[in-house]
């Protein structure tokens, strides 16, 4: 083993040996998309399966009507790419970060918390820039497409599919991945030179498809990124 890797391995296990597991051994376990936080499901961990997560990269869980340990998507294939596992003040509760494969829910449903309880009036989402967004529409709308695509650049990441381009693109490196952002940004200038507006729609996709890439790769969220604009659109105007 690395020194690098007994480092990391001796940091988990003090961090693990401060959780306060309950009477019964266990501890609940909130599952969150790393990409769109959106929670997924709740479960909960005993120490085996907490050191099966964290030795696998993927979530495991202990089952209290089985008596029994369960893979996340062993039987599915719907699993669970572990970005970061946090635990709460007291102790006692996890939240685990992860890039999903598939649904969270037996149902087909992406999250297990898909019934809503109806609300006479329900609070305003404000976003960055001091818009009222409605909650149920804030992942929609003809943006949606980056959120969807960074997610999926995000688990491309992560499980490396092979054949794949963009683990292609992972593999080789930071390196590779800017000079691909050079020459599509070098691509959508000659394009937009040419006043050939079809050639500039293929070549911008290219250019934010790699930019995204990049953004992953530096572990940069898109949101930060409409953060920033959306803090510079507020800045008083100087001219």
């Amino acid at each position: 083993m690395s020194e690098d890797k007994k480092t990391i391995a001796q940091s988990q296990q003090e961090a693990v040996s401060g959780i306060r597991w309950n009477e019964s051994g266990l501890l609940p376990a909130v599952i969150q998309d790393a990409r769109t936080l959106e929670v997924l499901m709740f479960a909960y961990m005993n120490p085996e399966s907490l050191q099966r997560s964290l030795a696998s990269g993927q979530t495991w869980f202990w089952s209290r009507s089985r008596s029994e340990l369960w893979h996340k998507g062993g039987t599915s294939g719907n699993t669970q790419a572990i970005t970061s596992i946090h635990y709460d003040c007291d102790s006692d509760t996890l939240l685990v970060k992860v890039v999903p494969e598939g649904p969270a829910c037996h149902t087909g449903e992406n999250s297990c918390f898909f019934r809503e309880v109806p609300l006479d009036s329900p609070a305003n989402v404000t976003d960055t820039a001091g818009a009222a967004v409605n909650a149920a529409g804030a992942e929609s709308g003809r943006f949606a497409v980056l959120g969807e695509l960074e997610r999926v650049i995000a688990e491309r990441e992560v499980n490396r599919p092979e054949g794949a381009y963009t683990t292609y693109l992972f593999d080789k490196g930071v390196d590779k991945i800017l000079k691909k952002v050079g020459e599509e940004a070098s691509e959508t200038i000659i394009a937009a030179k040419n006043k050939d507006n079809a050639e500039l729609r293929l070549e911008v996709s290219d250019l934010i498809y790699h930019l995204l890439v990049l953004l992953q790769e530096r572990k940069l969220p898109l949101d930060e990124i409409l953060e920033e604009l959306s803090a510079r659109h507020e800045r008083p105007r100087r001219d």
